[in-house]
């Protein structure tokens, strides 16, 4: 596929096609970025009974358990201005086409919503018969608005593969991880068809490089499908959350629900004891004391680091 800017805007236009890059699925790349992690790093949200935010809470009302073992909490913060780095991930499949236009409008409002100046940036992923890359992190909104707009739908679904390349290859890059806000915005019906990677590979990457994953279906059946559990399995297994809105209408009103969730976070760093260097999964609860009441959003684990 190609993508052109908007027309009469030469420099964007150029800059644009040296910017789209198919996703190289199939080879690893040597240059990989690794760092050495003896901190695990929780972005998280608290939220009551009734869907509000909760955002009063100090270190002192949290607990993390660990192979049943208290874990030390040694750095909180309720910071909600680190920088963001945010992936925008298309589904540009023939399966959504009916309802393309509004998802570009609702994609390109999300963007000028919630991108700071100067401080955030934002890439936007393309996927349908193969993952692709329309425009690299930058931090111009405007920008990113053009690719979206440009965009056309046509060919399979490759949605893990999107995944995939969007964490490991993009969000990982800027360290350390404690210092940047990651998150990935999904717009999909769920169905992968043309995926090389899996869905837990896919996964993997994502909970190795402390991406969250927030998940819009575009599908209005009403009826509930193997695609909008895919999304929900993503949502759930990396601290984020999952909207199925009735009608495309609707899809405005989840993007802003991404965008006060980004701004409701809370982070807690600690050190496991013991610290296994297996590179395995490992899980941990995370919840506030006492408060059956309070829902903790946090993914469920962490890749401890392999030496």
């Amino acid at each position: 596929m190609r993508y052109l800017a908007a027309a009469g805007l030469l420099a964007v236009a150029v800059l644009a096609q040296q910017q789209q890059q198919t996703v190289p699925v199939q080879s690893d790349d040597p240059t990989r970025i690794s760092v050495d992690v003896t901190r695990v790093n929780l972005l998280f949200t608290v939220m009551d009974r009734k869907g509000r935010f909760v955002t009063d809470l100090t270190k002192n009302d949290f607990e993390i358990i660990e192979n049943k073992r208290p874990q030390v909490i040694q750095d909180f913060s309720a910071e909600t201005n680190l920088p963001l780095r945010l992936g925008i991930l298309i589904d540009t499949s023939n399966s959504i086409r009916e309802r393309f236009r509004f998802e570009q409008e609702a994609a390109s409002e999300f963007i000028r919503s919630v991108m700071r100046s100067r401080q955030d940036k934002a890439m936007v992923v393309s996927f349908d018969t193969s993952a692709e890359l329309v425009s690299d992190l930058v931090d111009n909104p405007e920008k990113l608005e053009t690719v979206i707009h440009d965009l056309r739908p046509g060919g399979g679904t490759s949605l893990y593969d999107a995944i995939f390349f969007a964490c490991r290859d993009k969000l990982s890059v800027d360290q350390p991880k404690s210092k940047f806000r990651r998150a990935i915005v999904i717009l999909s019906d769920g169905d992968d068809n043309q995926s090389r990677y899996t869905r837990d590979q896919a996964l993997e990457e994502a909970q190795k490089a402390d991406v969250v994953v927030y998940s819009i279906s575009t599908n209005i059946s009403r009826t509930d499908t193997d695609g909008d559990k895919v999304l929900k399995y993503f949502a759930d297994k990396t601290g984020g959350r999952a909207y199925f809105p009735f009608k495309v209408e609707d899809l405005a009103q989840s993007f802003e629900n991404i965008n006060n969730e980004l701004t409701h976070q809370y982070i807690i760093l600690y050190r496991p004891e013991p610290l296994v260097t297996d590179g395995l999964f490992h899980v941990m609860d995370l919840r506030v004391k006492g408060r059956k009441d309070l829902i903790v959003r946090v993914r469920p684990g962490y890749y401890a680091p392999k030496m």
